[in-house]
């Protein structure tokens, strides 16, 4: 019987979107699904449950050390018999399998829309160039080593889901795997993550200054969404870059894009693109994003954005 691993990160409400839509791939390479992470919250045993999986192992890691993760999947799946690991398409999700593919010596396809069996290897769907191509490649390898790009796939679910199995699991680590060990801030205190918002207000450079952010901040709240920013507001210190959507910030796919005074560079686009419906304010009609948002509005930002809203604070006074 075969076993595909799957590596999930946690958020506030349990195991996020993006994992168990990395699930829902990994169920079509193997017999079993085997879902693993770090600080699985409650909720994470009826995630499971749902997604088809039969054992939840939690990962006995201290702290967020990527090599020490992947040495832990590493040896998991030795344990397991593993023929694939798994992980999102997400910057954490990237940073331990690349790590596992180093200390295994194993290939590591990131950024997967499309995987299946084909003979003793894989055949495999992937963007590149930031999502604007696809590259099929056929991985030939002991173990498939694959992080799956967001919106790739739907969420995995079992139409009659079984009992998971929860089992704890402490790797034999070296101390180097623990050398460098990252601490998060989560500071939102919406505690909308910007990865897995349904609705994301993201501005640039025509916003202004960070004075200009307050009225996005308004809008994002009232709509129970996350604040966005172009690379070139992180640049200039406007805002953390933890806010940042692009290629090398978040990738967001979101129901609702609200991209307010920016230019849209490819770079950009890279981030956003999966959203369902974007809509664009911006002050030149030329401008990039203009022609790639299912709607675009002309304006001067400090005249639409109050306007906006104003409209938002009146509807939800009437609900």
């Amino acid at each position: 019987m075969s076993c595909a691993i799957v590596f999930c990160e946690a958020g506030p409400e349990g195991m996020i979107e993006a994992s168990l839509r990395t699930a829902g791939l990994a169920r079509r390479l193997a017999d079993e699904l085997v879902l693993c992470g770090r600080e699985l919250p409650g909720v994470a045993a009826e995630q499971a449950r749902q997604a088809g999986a039969r054992r939840l192992v939690s990962l006995a890691v201290p702290g967020y050390a990527p090599r020490g993760i992947a040495r832990a999947l590493w040896q998991l799946a030795e344990r397991l018999g593993a023929s694939a690991v798994l992980a999102a398409g997400t910057d954490h999700g990237n940073e331990i399998l690349a790590h596992l593919g180093a200390l295994s010596d194993e290939e590591m396809v990131a950024n997967c829309l499309a995987v299946e069996r084909r003979g003793e290897g894989y055949v495999v769907t992937r963007q590149r160039w930031g999502g604007s191509l696809l590259e099929e490649a056929h991985l030939e390898a002991r173990r498939a080593l694959l992080t799956v790009a967001a919106e790739a796939v739907a969420p995995a679910s079992s139409p009659e889901p079984e009992p998971v199995g929860e089992e704890s699991f402490e790797p034999s680590l070296d101390p180097a795997d623990l050398s460098v060990t990252a601490s998060e801030q989560r500071e939102q205190a919406a505690g909308v993550s910007l990865a897995s918002a349904r609705v994301v207000v993201s501005g640039g450079r025509g916003v202004g200054g960070p004075e200009g952010f307050g009225v996005i901040e308004e809008i994002a709240e009232m709509l129970g969404g996350a604040v966005g920013v172009s690379r070139v507001v992180t640049s200039l210190g406007w805002r953390p870059h933890r806010e940042q959507v692009g290629q090398t910030g978040t990738k967001v796919t979101p129901e609702l894009y609200l991209a307010c005074g920016i230019s849209g560079a490819i770079q950009h686009l890279a981030g956003c693109q999966s959203a369902k419906t974007m809509v664009a304010i911006n002050t030149d009609p030329e401008a990039p994003i203009m022609s790639r948002a299912d709607y675009a509005v002309i304006g001067d930002l400090a005249e639409v954005l109050p306007a906006l809203r104003d409209a938002l604070a009146e509807r939800l006074r009437r609900q």
